[in-house]
């Protein structure tokens, strides 16, 4: 039980993005770093005091400390998408430690529920090396899914289904999103939503840039920032086919209006700043309009989460987790505190969320 407390404490810090010295301060010293260190080797045990201090810094519950995943994982293949500014080390870790802990429940869940379900992965044979090559890889995934050249309703609930294992979690504001894999499942980790009118078209697009990490193979003597630019021009294309965007934008125009822009987002589900980027990259306006374009954007405010105008109408927001805890209680497979645990939540809280119909 020592070595099990010492490697949940562990996880429990790294979660919370703390090192031995800031668990420390956040108990005020109740304990020392150095004695923090020793639970973590499993030479020394807190006493209940302690425990309780740990379980309310940390926000954990005390089980939590002496639980044991019946599946544990390792991801392999790991790639992050920063925001403007980098995650420390620290926020990495803490990124990788919440997203292992829920993946544990996730697929000890389908464990449980014995489900056999295909993945429809989406690979590109062809190596990537240009922009042409990732626009090439975003018409062959509308093809292969059959999405013609009509907008995607929710793009997380079409990668649910086509066997990509996506969750969100409130994270640090310097995340956007994560790939990785265990075994021959692909997972992709998204930055949740903090209230129902965030702006959801940069989540759709970190979707489907972290998608393109899964499904791409890059030429080896590409480096990482021009990997990045062309996981862009891939997700801006399977937001916004080539062959409507030429259409709606249509080329020799002087100017952009903000109403038209709107328009556009709230069909597409794709931003102003996506939008010029794509208009750019088929020729349809210049470098010139395109910075002039930036300092506008920036002078107004839109950069601003949640600043820029019009909304899409989709909540992107990962269900099949939730779905597979409900499917287990009306199969009877899961207590209420079993299904509590999967979903991350109280029992008390879960039976509050509770409507039995039939």
């Amino acid at each position: 039980m020592e070595n099990v407390f010492a490697n949940r404490l562990q996880s429990a810090r790294r979660m919370a993005g703390l090192s031995l010295q800031g668990l420390a301060d956040k108990l005020d010293n109740l304990v020392s770093k150095q004695s923090l260190n020793k639970y973590e080797q499993g030479v020394m045990k807190p006493d209940s005091e302690v425990l309780i201090a740990l379980a309310n810094s940390l926000s954990v519950s005390i089980d939590y400390f002496y639980s044991v995943p019946s599946v544990k994982i390792e991801f392999e293949s790991i790639d992050f998408r920063k925001y403007s500014s980098k995650l420390s080390k620290t926020e990495e870790a803490s990124v990788i430690e919440k997203a292992k802990d829920c993946f544990e429940r996730y697929f000890e869940l389908e464990d449980i529920l014995q489900l056999n379900e295909k993945y429809d992965y989406f690979t590109f044979d062809k190596e990537i090396k240009t922009a042409e090559d990732a626009e090439d890889a975003a018409k062959k995934l509308r093809e292969e899914w059959n999405l013609g050249y009509d907008p995607i309703p929710d793009v997380v609930e079409m990668l649910e289904d086509k066997g990509y294992k996506v969750i969100d979690l409130l994270v640090n504001d310097a995340f956007d999103g994560m790939k990785a894999t265990v075994g021959d499942k692909k997972i992709i980790v998204l930055k949740k939503s903090v209230n129902a009118n965030d702006d959801v078209v940069r989540k759709r697009f970190t979707a489907l840039h972290e998608l393109a990490h899964h499904a791409l193979t890059f030429a080896k003597d590409l480096k990482h920032a021009e990997e990045e630019k062309l996981c862009h021009v891939f997700a801006c294309a399977v937001l916004y086919p080539e062959e409507m965007a030429k259409k709606e934008l249509h080329k020799q125009r002087f100017h952009f209006y903000q109403k038209e822009l709107e328009i556009i987002k709230e069909r597409w589900g794709i931003s102003f700043t996506a939008i010029f980027h794509r208009a750019h990259r088929l020729g349809i306006l210049n470098d010139f309009i395109l910075r002039k374009f930036h300092v506008g954007y920036k002078k107004r405010g839109y950069h601003v989460p949640n600043c820029e105008p019009g909304r899409y109408r989709s909540k992107e927001v990962p269900t099949r987790m939730e779905r597979l805890v409900y499917m287990g209680l009306a199969k009877e497979v899961l207590t209420i505190n079993e299904a509590a645990y999967f979903s991350g939540i109280t029992a008390w809280q879960l039976r509050g969320k509770m409507k039995l119909l039939v």
